[in-house]
C-alpha cells in the first residue's frame, strides 16, 4: 500500500507557477509522488475537481498548464456528475486537486455524489491531495457560506486537516479568529495569505510555503495569534514582530492527541 502523503493547501493558483532558488515549487508534488517506493510503476495520473467553480473549463486549463511544467499529462476533469469511469480513474489517481470558487456550492456537490467517499479513500490509500482556496478550506475542519454567519452558515467538511483553514484574507483575519473560538477550546486555525501555501504533514506538523502563515490557537481560554514562516527564506525583517511569533513551528502528534483536536464535537447548526 502507498504511504499517506502531505496535504498541500494553497490560497490561490499562483503557487502552481512560482519558482524559487530551487526551481519550480510544484516539482515538489511530483517528487512526493515518486518518492513513494510502494507506488506502482506507470505514468503519474492527476484529477481536477472543479465543483466549487461550476466546472469552468478555463480553470481546468490552468491546472493542465501547471501539470505540463512537471511532465504530468494524464489528467482528468471530474465534473459535478461523475461517471463510473471517472470514479475508476479517481480510485487510483496519484494526485487530486480541489479547485477554488464557492466553498458551500462545491461541498454540496461533493456530498451529493460519491466524491466525498472516493476522495477520502484515495487519500488514505496514498493519493496526494491539493486544495486551492475553497478546496483548501474544504480539506480542513469547517467551511462556511458566503454570508459567514456563525454558527448558522458553518458546516463540517472533509476534516482531513485537523484545523480551520482560511485563505487570502488581507485584513486582520478576524473571521478566522471567530471560527477558532466557535470550534472550541484546544482548536487551531491557519490563515494562508494570497500567493502562499501551507503543507500539512502526516506527522501532524504544518509548514508555511512562500509567505508566512497566520496561526490562531485557542488554549486555556485564550486566543493566541502566531506566525509560521517558510524555512530558509531569510530573516523576514519586513514582517511584524509579535510576542508569539515562531518560525517553522511543529505541532507534535502527542500535543494534538492530548488536546482533543481530533475529537471536536461542537454544536453545528445548519440553515
Amino acid at each position: 500500500m502507498r504511504k499517506v502523503k502531505p496535504i498541500f493547501l494553497f490560497a490561490d493558483s499562483q503557487i502552481l507557477f512560482w519558482s524559487n532558488k530551487d526551481g519550480l515549487f510544484i516539482n515538489r508534488l511530483r517528487e512526493t509522488i515518486e518518492d513513494d517506493e510502494n507506488r506502482p510503476e506507470g505514468e503519474i495520473t492527476a484529477v481536477y475537481i472543479g465543483a466549487s467553480n461550476g466546472d469552468k473549463p478555463e480553470y481546468y486549463d490552468i491546472f493542465t498548464a501547471a501539470m505540463k511544467q512537471i511532465d504530468i499529462t494524464d489528467c482528468r476533469h471530474i465534473k459535478s456528475k461523475p461517471t463510473a469511469d471517472d470514479y475508476s480513474f479517481l480510485r487510483t489517481a496519484d494526485m487530486i486537486l480541489l479547485a477554488g470558487g464557492d466553498t458551500y456550492k462545491g461541498w454540496n456537490v461533493i456530498q451529493k455524489t460519491e466524491l466525498h467517499q472516493k476522495i477520502v479513500e484515495n487519500y488514505h490509500n496514498g493519493g496526494l491531495l491539493i486544495g486551492i482556496s475553497a478546496g483548501a478550506i474544504q480539506l480542513g475542519m469547517r467551511g462556511w457560506k458566503k454570508t459567514k454567519k456563525i454558527p448558522n452558515d458553518v458546516f463540517e467538511t472533509f476534516q482531513l486537516v485537523p484545523a480551520v483553514i482560511d485563505v487570502h484574507d488581507e485584513g486582520d483575519w478576524e473571521f478566522l479568529r471567530s471560527m477558532v473560538l466557535h470550534t472550541g477550546e484546544n482548536n487551531r486555525g491557519y490563515g494562508i495569505p494570497a500567493g502562499g501555501g501551507t503543507i500539512y504533514h502526516p506527522d501532524w506538523s504544518f509548514e508555511a510555503i512562500r509567505h508566512h502563515t497566520i496561526e490562531y490557537s485557542y488554549l486555556h481560554g485564550d486566543i493566541i495569534r502566531s506566525l509560521i514562516f517558510p524555512k530558509g527564506e531569510g530573516k523576514h525583517d519586513e514582517l511584524p514582530t509579535e510576542p508569539n511569533d515562531h518560525r517553522g513551528k511543529v505541532i507534535k502528534p502527542d500535543e494534538i492527541m492530548t488536546s482533543g483536536i481530533i475529537n471536536i464535537d461542537p454544536e453545528i447548526i445548519e440553515s
